[in-house]
C-alpha cells in the first residue's frame, strides 16, 4: 500500500512541474523587416535593408542579421547570448567583438558592445506592448572612429 502511496504521489508531482506554467517566450523572437523610411541612420551606415531574426533555445536568444548596403555588400552577422550581463561572442564584424545584455522589462533589453573586453557602444531593444514594431537604437563608434548612432525601426 505504502509503495502504491509513494508512486501515486511521484506521478502527481511528476504531472505538476509538467503542467506548471512557463515563462512566456521572449516577444523579439520571430524575424523583423527593417523599415528605412522610419528609421535613421549617419550616412556612412545606411543600409538598403536589414532583416534581424531571433530565435529562443536552452542557449539563449540566437540572433542573426542579415544586412544589405547601399552599395549592395552584404554582411551577416550572428550571436547566442542570455541576459545575464556576461559577454558573448559576435560573428560576422569588425566593430565588436562581443556583446553582454540585459533584460530591463518584459519588452526592454539593453546591450554592451565590446572589442577586446572594451566598451566601443550601446544598444537598446524594444518591442512594441501590440508585438509588431521593434524599435532598436545603438550608439557606437566603428574601427574607423565613425559614430554608428542609429534609431532603427522593425516589423513583423
Amino acid at each position: 500500500m505504502k509503495r502504491l502511496i509513494m508512486v501515486g504521489l511521484l506521478f502527481l508531482i511528476g504531472a505538476a512541474a509538467f503542467a506548471a506554467p512557463k515563462a512566456p517566450p521572449d516577444p523579439v523572437v520571430g524575424t523583423w523587416t527593417l523599415n528605412a523610411a522610419k528609421s535613421t541612420m549617419n550616412p556612412h551606415q545606411m543600409f538598403k535593408s536589414q532583416i534581424r531574426t531571433y530565435r529562443q533555445s536552452k542557449n539563449g536568444i540566437t540572433l542573426v542579421v542579415k544586412t544589405t548596403l547601399q552599395d549592395g555588400k552584404a554582411s551577416r552577422l550572428t550571436t547566442t547570448y542570455q541576459y545575464d550581463g556576461k559577454p558573448y561572442p559576435v560573428i560576422g564584424t569588425t566593430d565588436w567583438d562581443s556583446l553582454s545584455a540585459k533584460r530591463i522589462d518584459e519588452y526592454t533589453a539593453e546591450f554592451v558592445l565590446l572589442k577586446d573586453g572594451k566598451t566601443v557602444g550601446t544598444t537598446s531593444r524594444t518591442v512594441s506592448k501590440d508585438g509588431k514594431t521593434l524599435l532598436v537604437t545603438e550608439k557606437a563608434t566603428n574601427m574607423k572612429g565613425e559614430s554608428t548612432d542609429s534609431t532603427l525601426t522593425f516589423e513583423k
